[in-house]
């Protein structure tokens, strides 16, 4: 963006437009700097991130990096936005989630939240987790159904729960016209957590009785959470939903409705993630992908895709679980700059049990603050026209569609669910984060990255657990490590003490904090404590420090240079001492003496897992 002074002339006429050659030449001094030899284009992708379905987010973006028109906001495609005025009026729809199965302590949590800051209510209805449907109307008691919309998630009850709704807003006196919010019906959706047929007739009609009785109400909702929780990428998440979107466009459409009646039935459901830009792009990528559909099927105007975003729970850790609330709060910036109309903000402890008040009250006031304070919602896509977020939703548009066409020509949704096409390309996808996340590649602050061995775990209420019936898994970023420090906790409550690494650093403090630090780091994400003392050793004082810190296994941390001088001696030493494995802290050398070598890249729960059993750490 060019400056301009108020005499009109440009703050930087005087200094020449840099060259993409000139500043990529920089970046080759600075890697040189650093010791990586690259030139030309390869300088460029060292500083690349990759970020999964074959998507790279590169280091400088340019005007030269074009994309599709993203249109005007509240115009077709719709990327910038389905409203013209966005969420600039009253800001986003802070919707909070819930599931008691007691109607009287849901309905002091549901009152609680109204009266400070939440516009709408997300309740689970029926099966284990929610409330039954014949106490929703004490579950209730107190809402102003007719401002308070009520959005339903009941799931296998989908049919009772509608019914029970729709009679609850004739007892209370609530016009048809008045009603808000949606019925929840998402029979594909379910199909996928648990492995059910669909039952799209049912769904069918409650659209009906929405379409012709209850023109605020919307009868399904096309939920993408449950590919995203089994750990499906973006563009899977976007691909399926479109599927799963035509699906019920096919549905609706037979049964009677228009394709502008059957749109108007449904709202989308996605993920918001700590990658505010992927999230930002997915939801922009959305509206255009479906605002495409549904000119393909002849209604243009109706192509104004209703989003709900809810903050991931892959995400969410149960260790040092304060870290959630930043991982939610960039997950609300992404879905609320990336235009969706409701957010859910998924408590600090969900991933622990019930919340409890305190997670509740910051979990809505993580809306209230980035409207209120950070002004988020007062200017429409404020994203759009950014180079790097514009190509991205571009490229993530068409990943996503490659993977729709691919779902379809399985035969459509229902097809590729029954089949397990679906099941098996999200588990590929798992299964290759998973060894990013082993490897730490993708770290896990708190888990995988500055882990704190002493912080006392926070308890929470167990939540009900759902039975499983064979649909797709649930799936979280820190389980790997957390299997790995539930060993180490099992052990610590058996025998009073945690499973100890002596570090043995070589040398000054000055050449061997870098790996100590690392090694450290490293063990303690295993919920293996590091016993670094004295600050460093050598051969002779090796075997005597080994001995005093109460463990049966070493870990050599220096540099390159010292390893070569030191290591051999020092690693006898120890074994001398009673070590029964000897690790060193650098890739594989010229240098000998070490039985395992820890680096970065290397499969972390791997190795762990290993010394764990090694080790006796059941």
């Amino acid at each position: 963006m060019t400056v301009l002074p108020a005499d009109g002339l440009s703050l930087a006429a005087e200094f020449p437009d840099p060259s993409h050659d000139q500043w990529q030449s920089l970046v080759e001094g600075v890697l040189r700097k650093s010791g990586r030899e690259v030139t030309g284009t390869a300088a460029e992708e060292a500083l690349s991130t990759a970020l999964g379905d074959g998507l790279t987010a590169r280091p400088l973006y340019t005007s030269d990096d074009t994309s599709a028109d993203p249109g005007l906001p509240g115009f077709a495609p719709f990327t910038r936005g389905s409203r013209a005025t966005g969420n600039t009026t009253d800001g986003w729809d802070v919707r909070q989630h819930h599931a008691l199965t007691d109607p009287v302590r849901l309905n002091e949590a549901v009152l609680g939240d109204l009266e400070n800051g939440v516009t709408s209510l997300w309740l689970a209805v029926g099966g284990p987790g929610g409330v039954p449907v014949p106490d929703l109307a004490r579950a209730l008691e107190g809402v102003y159904l007719d401002l308070a919309p009520v959005v339903l998630d009941a799931r296998s009850a989908s049919g009772p729960a509608a019914a029970g709704l729709l009679a609850l807003y004739e007892a209370r006196g609530v016009a048809k016209d008045a009603a808000r919010g949606s019925l929840g019906l998402d029979p594909l959706g379910q199909s996928a957590r648990t492995g059910a047929e669909p039952d799209t007739d049912e769904a069918a009609h409650w659209a009906g009785v929405c379409g012709r009785e209850y023109p605020g109400l919307r009868a399904m909702v096309v939920d993408a959470l449950p590919y995203h929780e089994a750990g499906g990428s973006a563009a899977e998440e976007l691909g399926i939903s479109l599927a799963t979107g035509v699906a019920y466009l096919r549905t609706l459409t037979a049964s009677g409705l228009t394709v502008e009646e059957a749109c108007a039935q449904m709202e989308f459901r996605y993920a918001a993630t700590a990658d505010q830009f992927l999230t930002i792009a997915k939801l922009r990528a959305a509206r255009r992908l479906w605002s495409r559909v549904a000119e393909v099927c002849g209604a243009p105007g109706a192509g104004a895709q209703r989003q709900h975003a809810v903050t991931s729970s892959v995400m969410m850790t149960r260790r040092d679980p304060w870290v959630n609330m930043l991982r939610t709060t960039l997950a609300c910036l992404g879905a609320g700059v990336g235009g969706a109309e409701s957010v859910t903000v998924l408590p600090f402890d969900h991933a622990l049990g019930l919340p409890d008040a305190f997670a509740r009250r910051i979990a809505r006031n993580t809306s209230t603050i980035l409207m209120e304070e950070s002004h988020l919602a007062r200017v429409t896509d404020p994203a759009g026209g950014s180079w790097y977020v514009e190509r991205l939703t571009d490229e993530l548009a068409s990943a996503a569609w490659s993977f729709f066409q691919e779902v379809e020509r399985a035969g459509g949704q229902a097809a590729a669910l029954r089949s397990g096409m679906v099941g098996e390309r999200i588990a590929a996808t798992w299964a290759a984060r998973s060894r990013d996340l082993a490897r730490r590649k993708e770290p896990v602050t708190g888990v995988s990255e500055f882990p704190n061995l002493a912080e006392p775990p926070v308890e929470r209420e167990p939540a009900p657990v759902a039975p499983s019936h064979g649909g797709l898994p649930r799936v979280r970023r820190d389980e790997a490590f957390e299997a790995l420090r539930a060993r180490s906790d099992r052990h610590l409550a058996a025998t009073g003490a945690r499973p100890k690494v002596f570090i043995a650093a070589l040398g000054p403090a000055s050449v061997h904090t870098a790996r100590a630090s690392f090694a450290a780091n490293l063990f303690l994400s295993g919920g293996i404590e590091p016993v670094h003392d004295p600050v460093s050793v050598d051969a002779s004082t090796a075997a005597a420090a080994f001995a005093a810190s109460g463990a049966t296994t070493a870990c050599l941390c220096s540099t390159d240079a010292l390893y070569a001088e030191q290591a051999e001696g020092v690693a006898a030493a120890l074994r001398d001492a009673g070590a029964e494995q000897v690790f060193l802290a650098g890739r594989p050398g010229e240098y000998t003496g070490a039985d395992v070598h820890v680096f970065a890249g290397c499969d972390v729960v791997a190795v762990l897992s290993s010394e764990l059993d090694r080790m006796g750490v059941a």
